[in-house]
């Protein structure tokens, strides 16, 4: 006789547990209320949960709490710039620079022209220096 063999049965992939913050809390205050030799052990075990789960759960609230408390940052919140606007602001900086620096070159030259006027001296012609 040739013996049947049972379907193979495959299991679904286990999900990972997610806690929400009214469950942690609910969680970290039962814990606390086990004051009892054994108590907590067994809580953990009804639970499902690892006692690093509750320790990791506490330093959280401990920052959380401290983060309440610290007085809030007046003032508009800093926009981090990309380096490409920062790149464009500084471009536009040194054209600004070079363009004052242009008036000012010719300012000089116009004041040249009406001091050899003044003084009557006659000025090369720009076309004959080349």
């Amino acid at each position: 006789m040739s013996e049947i063999v049972p379907e193979t049965e495959v299991l679904p992939k286990a999900a990972r547990r997610r806690f929400t913050a009214e469950e942690k809390r609910r969680l970290l205050k039962e814990a606390a209320a086990c004051t009892l030799r054994g108590e907590l052990g067994a809580f953990l075990r009804r639970e499902g949960i690892y006692s690093s789960h509750l320790s990791k759960w506490r330093a959280e609230a401990a920052k959380n709490e401290l983060a309440a408390l610290r007085p809030k940052q007046r003032g508009p919140v800093p926009q981090v710039t990309d380096q490409r606007d920062q790149q464009l602001i500084e471009a536009t900086r040194e054209i600004e620079r070079w363009r004052k620096r242009a008036e000012r070159a010719e300012a000089i030259v116009d004041l040249q022209k009406k001091v050899s006027v003044i003084l009557g001296l006659s000025l090369p012609d720009s076309s004959e220096s080349r």
